[in-house]
Parts: structure tokens; C-alpha cells; sequence
């Protein structure tokens, strides 16, 4: 198989499943670091002629990620596509499944292992509310039907716009304040969110500084989130 990968998550989790299937991958694919393939521009801008040019027998693509003109301009071009959709945490272990099936490899141990730890996973008893800021300028926030939102939740973490009509939302930073929450998570990203750049908008509030890997990857990185995120949300309290 040949492959190409325009979904960052799903890289990492090819490279590991299928050593030597990727040909082809985004700027943004940075795990694994050692990845030495060609690289065909970046998620939502990716350069077609590149990608054509590769003879992949796949392109792996996502419906959020990824452009809907981008991906029917590679059909056209006699390629197939596998798009994926994941809105929480048991459909991304679906749609991995489905990828690696696709990239024609038996399913891989690791898969399970990270299945099986978020199936047995408690939730603390204690639940808190926070509010998830995604972008700055303008500010943008985790809304309804969102991976990352289930995530959250499923660590005993409430985000307040989980019931908004847009899946990620622009927001007022006075709306976001008046909200209240628990705390606020701040990933580094999209936006790379630092001790420096982001805590300071929300004064008196806990900030927890999360990895965006851990936080809205779907691969490998599954298995360590709990452990990574739990120690991040825990240290907000202090």
C-alpha cells in the first residue's frame, strides 16, 4: 500500500501500524518525529498536484480537517479516498480500526490496549465545569458534538458551551468570564496557548495548560491522554 495522510492523528497511528505505507503526509504531521516522507502542504490548503503525483493506492482524510473541494478534486483524479468522521471518543476508535484495516494491516495491539483503558476508565466523582478557548482574536471555544469535548467528559470535566448550536463558537472573552466555569483548559492547539499567552485573560480562575495532542488526537496518543490530561486538570486546582 501506498498511502498519503492528510490528518495529522491518523499519521502517527499509520506510521506506527503500517511502517512503510506513508509516502506522502501534511506539514502539520509532526508524530512520529522521525516521519520521512514527502510533505504535501498543510490540512486545509494541500497541494493536489504533489499528492497526484505520489500514485497513492490511498488518501486518508477527515470530514472536519480536511476540505470537501480538496477531497473531490483528488476523486477526480482516479484516487481513493477515506474520509473519517469523529465526534467522540468510542467512534474514534471505530474509524481507526477502519483505517488500518484499509491500509491493509492486522489490527494492532496498541489499538486495543488504549480501547480497553478508556472503557474501564472511572470519571472522578466530583464534577467541574470549565470553559475550552480553541483560538484568540477573536476568541473561539469548544461548542456542541466535539471529540475533545468528549474527552473532557469523560474525565469528569463539563465544558459550558457543550450545548451551543456551532460546534465551536466565537465568544465574547466578558461572555467567557461571566460563565463562571470551574476552570478554564487551555490546549496549545490550534492556537498555541501558553503560561504566558492566555492564563492572564481569565483572572482569579484556574487555567490548566493541556496538550492539543492529547486532548484532540485520535492514535496512539489515546493511551497516555487520561494520564496526561488528568495530571494537567488536577494541577489547575493548585
Amino acid at each position: 500500500m501506498r498511502v498519503v495522510s492528510l490528518v495529522p492523528s491518523l499519521t502517527e497511528a499509520i506510521a506506527r501500524s503500517a511502517p512503510g505505507a506513508l509516502v506522502g503526509a501534511t506539514d502539520w504531521c509532526t508524530h512520529p518525529a522521525d516521519l520521512d516522507v514527502i510533505r504535501v502542504g498543510g490540512t486545509k490548503n494541500p497541494k493536489l498536484d504533489r499528492i497526484t503525483a505520489l500514485a497513492p493506492d490511498l488518501v486518508i482524510a477527515n470530514e472536519e480537517e480536511n476540505r470537501e473541494p480538496d477531497l473531490a478534486a483528488l476523486r477526480e483524479a482516479g484516487l481513493e479516498v477515506l474520509v473519517t468522521e469523529v465526534r467522540d471518543v468510542p467512534q474514534a476508535f471505530r474509524e481507526l480500526a477502519r483505517v488500518i484495516e484499509a491500509c491493509g494491516v492486522v489490527r494492532p495491539r496498541w489499538l486495543d490496549e488504549a480501547e480497553e483503558f478508556w472503557s474501564a476508565l472511572t470519571p472522578p466523582a466530583r464534577r467541574r465545569t470549565a470553559v475550552v478557548p480553541i483560538w484568540r482574536r477573536p476568541w473561539m471555544v469548544l461548542g456542541r458534538d466535539t471529540f475533545a469535548g468528549d474527552v473532557l467528559s469523560r474525565l469528569g470535566v463539563d465544558h459550558v458551551y457543550a450545548g451551543h448550536e456551532d460546534r465551536y463558537p466565537r465568544v465574547p472573552l466578558e461572555e467567557l468570564r461571566a460563565a463562571a466555569p470551574d476552570l478554564v483548559v487551555l490546549p496549545d492547539e490550534p492556537y498555541r496557548f501558553t503560561s504566558e499567552d492566555g492564563p492572564e485573560a481569565f483572572p482569579g480562575l484556574p487555567c490548566a495548560l493541556v496538550s492539543g495532542r492529547h486532548l484532540t488526537w485520535y492514535g496512539p496518543s489515546l493511551a497516555e491522554a487520561p494520564r496526561a490530561l488528568g495530571e494537567a486538570l488536577r494541577a489547575a486546582r493548585r
